[in-house]
């Protein structure tokens, strides 16, 4: 099985409107910009996106928001968008928020097999509504589903031609876990390799899990929030 594309586009080829797709990345850090761009280019409408967050207005996930082409956002943290925002507080905007720790778990769970697991985590709040609540060691949990994705879209450092990844310090964040968990994975990476260039030590996420990969270009690799320091004689000034 060939599981090497040329770009973003081919890889999607089968991409289509109402998908439900994991986007890996926190905040800027790690996330899949060429396949972002793609569907941007796609145009396909009311995605559900399971995200950690919904990117920045002009880029990541909020050009997306932008096209209006998400009809669903799950995610834990969403306080750098402004479209975002405003979507939500209109009505056009579907949002399941989730605390972090859960959304990690649930998405880890899918890959797992494990289709439910129990967690004292938002009950008492509004994010136990609906769900089934039991009682373990005297303290009280909710029922959480894992999350299932039809598309699995992370961004790695290397791969090998079998779909191996590699990812950079903290670019694993949820990518490797959105990788094992959703029905088709596809990745896009800075190098791609022959098999045997890796080692195997170094490998985090396996080939088996991939369906599809390729070099992607032009990375922008943005930081979210940027903080400067002023220097002593711009003070001055």
């Amino acid at each position: 099985m060939n599981k090497v594309f040329s770009n973003a586009l081919d890889a999607l080829y089968d991409m289509h409107d109402n998908a439900t797709i994991m986007l890996g990345g926190f905040g800027l850090c790690g996330i899949p910009e060429n396949c972002i761009t793609a569907l941007v280019e796609k145009g396909h409408s009311n995605l559900t996106c399971i995200s950690n967050n919904a990117g920045v207005d002009d880029f990541g996930l909020g050009l997306l928001l932008k096209t209006r082409q998400i009809k669903k956002m799950i995610s834990s943290y969403v306080g750098e968008n402004a479209e975002f925002e405003r979507q939500l507080l209109s009505g056009e905007l579907e949002v399941d928020l989730i605390p972090q720790g859960t959304l990690a778990t649930r998405i880890q769970m899918a890959g797992m097999g494990i289709p439910a697991f129990f967690t004292p985590a938002g009950y008492g709040t509004e994010v136990a509504e609906g769900k089934e609540v039991r009682e373990f060691n005297g303290k009280m949990h909710l029922m959480e589903l894992a999350l299932q994705a039809d598309f699995a879209l992370v961004k790695a450092w290397k791969a090998d031609s079998l779909g191996n990844l590699v990812f950079r310090k903290t670019t694993r964040n949820f990518s490797t876990s959105m990788a094992k968990a959703g029905t088709i994975t596809i990745a896009e990476v800075e190098e791609l390799v022959e098999p045997g260039q890796l080692d195997p030590d170094h490998i985090h996420v396996a080939g088996v899990y991939v369906h599809r990969v390729f070099k992607g270009t032009g990375y922008q690799k943005r930081i979210e929030k940027r903080t400067v320091k002023i220097g002593s004689q711009a003070n001055e000034k």
